[in-house]
C-alpha cells in the first residue's frame, strides 16, 4: 500500500509557457519556495534555456489534451499557472485569429483538461490592457473593462471563461493583470530573451549595448507632465513573487476566486526611464521622436491596493535605476549564452 502524503506536501505546479519570459521567472519563485515545478512550453518563443536542468520540460502545445493528461499524473499536478500566449498588441491586429487561438481557445483547451483531471487551483496570466483606454488613472479592478485591440479581448475572453468554470465546477483562479512588466532576475538565472521585443526598458538597454542604433519615442505631445506616455513598471521577480503568494491563498481558501491588479502604483515617462538608463549606463542612447502609436494611452498607472490588501506581498525590486540594472546584466549575460560580440 502507497503513503499517503503529508497535508502538508505541496502540489507540483505546471507552468505552461514556462520556458518563456515571466513564466521562467514564475518556476524560478516556486522552486525558491520548495514548490515541485512541470512546464509545458512548444518552444515557439521560449528558450530551453530558460528552464532549469532539475525542472521537467515538457515540449509541446497546452492544446494537446493527451499530453496534458500524462503530465497532470506523471507529475501529481495540483496547480496550473498560465503563461502561454502571444503577446505582441500590434500583431494581434494585424492577425486577430492568431491570438484568439493561441490565447482563448488553447485556455479553454487547457482549463476543459485541468477540469477533467480535478486539478483545483488556476492562476492565469492576464494584462492591463484588458482596460483598453480607461478614463481614469490609477486604474482599479473595478474600472471598465473594454479592450481596444485582439490581444486585451483575447485576455478577457480568457477571464470569463475562467469566472464561470469556477462557477460551475470545483476549481478557484486567480487572474492577475499585469501593468509594465520589466527587469530580470536578480540573479542573471533569466530574463527577457525574445528578438526583436517591443518593451521600453528592453529595447533601451540593447541599446546601451550597442545591438540598436536609437530608440524611438512615439508622441510627446501627451496630456503629461513631459509629454511622453507614462507607465506603470512592475519589476519580473515581483510579479513572480505574487504568483506564488496568490497560489497559497487560493489553498487556503478554495472557494475564493481573485482578480488583481499587478503593478507598483505610480509611473514613469518614456522619458524619465530613458535618463534612468542612461544614468546607470553612464552613456546617452541617441533618441528620434516619432509619432504616436495607436491605441497608446497618455497614462497607465495601477491602484494595487486589492493585492496589499489581499496578499502578504512586499516588492523587493521597486527602484527604477534597480529594473534597470538587472535587465542590463541579464542583456550582457545573454549575449555571452548566444556567442555575440
Amino acid at each position: 500500500m502507497s503513503e499517503i502524503a503529508p497535508q502538508s506536501a505541496k502540489p507540483c505546479v505546471l507552468v505552461t509557457g514556462g520556458a518563456g519570459y515571466i513564466g521562467s521567472h514564475a518556476v524560478l519563485a516556486l522552486k525558491d519556495s520548495g514548490w515541485p515545478v512541470a512546464v509545458i512550453d512548444n518552444l515557439s518563443t521560449g528558450f530551453r534555456f530558460a528552464v532549469p536542468d532539475d525542472v521537467p520540460l515538457y515540449e509541446g502545445d497546452i492544446e494537446d489534451g493527451a499530453l496534458l493528461a500524462r503530465i497532470f499524473d506523471e507529475q501529481g499536478v495540483g496547480a496550473i499557472m498560465h503563461f502561454a500566449g502571444s503577446i505582441v498588441v500590434p500583431e494581434s491586429v494585424e492577425n486577430p485569429l492568431k491570438y484568439y487561438h493561441n490565447n482563448t481557445v488553447k485556455s479553454r483547451a487547457l482549463i476543459e483538461a485541468a477540469v477533467k483531471a480535478g486539478v483545483p487551483h488556476f492562476i492565469f496570466s492576464s494584462t492591463a490592457a484588458t482596460y483598453g483606454m480607461p478614463e481614469v488613472s490609477p486604474v482599479t479592478e473595478e474600472t471598465p473593462r473594454e479592450p481596444i485591440n485582439p490581444y486585451g479581448w483575447s485576455k478577457l475572453m480568457t477571464e470569463q471563461m475562467l469566472e464561470d468554470t469556477a462557477r460551475a465546477h470545483p476549481m478557484n483562479y486567480c487572474a492577475l493583470r499585469y501593468f509594465n512588466v520589466a527587469g530580470a532576475d536578480p540573479k542573471a538565472r533569466s530574463g527577457q530573451s525574445t528578438a526583436g521585443a517591443t518593451h521600453l526598458i528592453k529595447v533601451a538597454v540593447e541599446a546601451a549595448l550597442g545591438k540598436r542604433d536609437h530608440i524611438s519615442v512615439y508622441g510627446t505631445d501627451y496630456d503629461t507632465p513631459d509629454g511622453t506616455g507614462v507607465r506603470d513598471y512592475i519589476h519580473v521577480s515581483d510579479l513572480a513573487a505574487a504568483h506564488v503568494l496568490a497560489l497559497e491563498v487560493l489553498i487556503e481558501q478554495p472557494r475564493q476566486s481573485l482578480t488583481m491588479n499587478c503593478g507598483y502604483g505610480r509611473g514613469f515617462s518614456v522619458l524619465e526611464v530613458l535618463d534612468a538608463v542612461d544614468r546607470v549606463t553612464n552613456m546617452t542612447i541617441e533618441r528620434r521622436v516619432e509619432g504616436r502609436r495607436a491605441g497608446d494611452p497618455p497614462s497607465l498607472i495601477s491602484d494595487p491596493s486589492r493585492i496589499r490588501k489581499t496578499l502578504p506581498w512586499q516588492p523587493k525590486h521597486a527602484d527604477l535605476d534597480e529594473i534597470i540594472a538587472h535587465a542590463l546584466q541579464w542583456e550582457r549575460k545573454l549575449s555571452e549564452i548566444r556567442g555575440e560580440g
